[in-house]
């Protein structure tokens, strides 16, 4: 049976009107293991400007990329023993596949629907054309918060998903074992100018709460290492 501790979680900010509506995902096991990497920002000036005077070799636009990769194990046989009648309910009819169809939705994209949207359905709907002139709305990948404790709430898109199933129930072969694999890649600040609405600030405070909290631990390591430092300074 799953234990009562603080879990992880997948949160897609779906932009539905009047007000986003959450698509939660909690992680029904947490990952045993969790791949954090890094990619430099991108350089300013391409090789082909080195010989110029005012080349600056360490200028970059932008900010560092950042990922992560892990997987989720998912069992509808603890679903079912872990007490909860709605869950038991779910397990029992459809397996662990509720779990793998909101993971899946995850890379959907979805329509801009502050835009345009609704006018071009209202025109399909009354049999005339839209305009010549109305904007065609734009899809976008949704964004999603990855919430691995406190410390760590960011904005990430989808970037790999993948599945293991490797048990089935015998009457409709829903799944009820499997694992997901996925890979997560952490919008920029830059990138962030472009989501729009009331997710753009739930978005971006999630960023800054995250940097600020980074930061904020940089300095505390700083402190705690200042004594060893001086011994390593050349007199």
């Amino acid at each position: 049976m799953a234990g009562k501790f603080l879990r992880g979680a997948l949160i897609e900010l779906m932009p539905t009107q009047p007000i986003p509506l959450p698509n939660i995902i909690i992680f029904q096991f947490n990952p045993e293991s969790i791949t954090h990497a890094w990619t430099p920002a991108k350089a300013d000036s391409d090789k082909a400007d080195s010989h110029k005077a005012n080349f600056d070799p360490l200028a970059v636009t932008g900010s560092p990329g950042e990922t992560f990769d892990f997987t989720l194990a998912m069992d509808s046989n603890d679903m079912i023993a872990d007490g909860s009648p709605v869950a038991e309910g779910i397990a029992t009819v459809s397996g662990i596949y509720t779990r793998i169809a909101a993971l899946e939705m995850l890379l959907y994209p979805t329509a801009d629907v502050t835009g345009g949207l609704l006018g071009t359905v209202s025109a399909a709907l009354g049999g005339g054309a839209p305009a010549a002139d109305s904007a065609v709305p734009a899809n976008h990948l949704p964004t999603v918060l990855f919430v691995w404790g406190p410390g760590r709430i960011v904005p990430v898109v989808v970037t790999a998903l993948s599945f293991t199933e490797t048990m089935y129930d015998p009457v409709l072969l829903n799944p009820i074992h499997a694992e997901a694999k996925i890979t997560l890649r952490v919008l920029t600040p830059e990138e962030l100018n472009y989501v729009k609405g009331p997710l753009s600030d739930i978005a971006n405070n999630a960023y800054k709460y995250s940097q600020g909290l980074r930061e904020a631990l940089a300095l505390a390591n700083l402190a705690n290492a200042a004594e060893s430092a001086i011994g390593m300074l050349p007199v």
